[in-house]
């Protein structure tokens, strides 16, 4: 098997990385690709094949693809450009003779409100149509994203957010990377999509809570109203567009877009997923130590 992972410059590609090579792949089986290589020196050290991918640039996808069997396509970070970026991938993988594209999109994605889902969703139909094997690998939310939350609380005592009583199945950036690894080395889930959550739907009370066990101190969740939350993120700094996307995000939070609980990850790694506080002490204590 041979397996080209984008995005491995990143935290998700780097943990899928470390994981093919924890579960036996063969270095030079490998392929860790990202615009700034020179974070991926170590791999490279380790035999891992370390290429250059820019989607905006079709030779490197070209290159890094030559040989290979599986396209693991971690999803884009830029928001708005991700189709025609993710269209570049899939069309090069055609070229190059790939069998497999394993792909990481958001709950629900082809019937869900959720803010995150049309890219996704358009995603996804470029692969059916692209007629390559696919595994689609639906990732609820990562824990790691209420960093920021922790920050917050760190200096107020407050988690602020509109999300109401909305659940949220969130899982560890690992126990995710570790489902992709249990795909990419098995050929029995060629063909499947999954929709992949975390053990426990939580709330924001709960997540105030979690959020005080780490930080050692009382944390409040204040309900704010979208308009009040829009109105304290613009105050903070952010711009019109990200604090918009923001209060869409709370929005369907409350109207439980992100609820769902599935125990088809914890059933892929073989283990419980990683608790919320847990979560949240490992990325706050990563954060703190950078």
């Amino acid at each position: 098997m041979s397996v080209v992972v984008t995005g491995a410059t990143g935290h998700l590609g780097r943990l899928i990385v470390e994981g093919l090579l924890e579960a036996g792949v063969a270095p030079d089986q490998v392929v860790a690709g990202g615009r700034r290589t020179k974070r991926l020196a170590d791999l490279a050290g380790r035999g891992v094949r370390v290429v250059e991918i820019d989607y905006a640039r079709p030779e490197t996808l070209a290159a890094a693809l030559a040989g290979a069997d599986t396209l693991m396509l971690v999803s884009g970070s830029e928001v708005g450009q991700r189709v025609a970026q993710h269209g570049a991938a899939i069309d090069a993988a055609r070229a190059a003779g790939v069998r497999r594209i394993v792909y990481t999109s958001a709950p629900h994605a082809d019937a869900t409100e959720l803010v995150l889902a049309p890219e996704h969703r358009a995603t996804e139909e470029l692969l059916t149509a692209s007629g390559l094997v696919v595994t689609v690998l639906r990732n609820n939310w990562y824990t790691e994203n209420y960093v920021p939350t922790l920050q917050q609380a760190a200096a107020t005592g407050q988690v602020v957010a509109s999300a109401g009583d909305g659940r949220v199945a969130s899982a560890s950036r690992a126990d995710f990377a570790a489902g992709a690894v249990a795909v990419l080395t098995s050929a029995e889930h060629d063909g499947r999509t999954y929709e992949l959550t975390g053990d426990v739907a939580w709330t924001h009370d709960e997540l105030a809570a979690a959020v005080g066990e780490v930080l050692g101190r009382p944390v409040t969740y204040v309900r704010a109203t979208p308009d009040e939350q829009r109105a304290g993120l613009l105050a903070a700094g952010l711009h019109e567009g990200t604090a918009g996307f923001l209060v869409a995000l709370d929005q369907n939070i409350a109207a439980g877009t992100l609820a769902d609980v599935t125990d088809t990850l914890r059933t892929l790694i073989g283990r419980p997923t990683t608790p919320l506080v847990d979560g949240l002490r490992a990325a706050w204590t990563a954060t703190t130590a950078s």
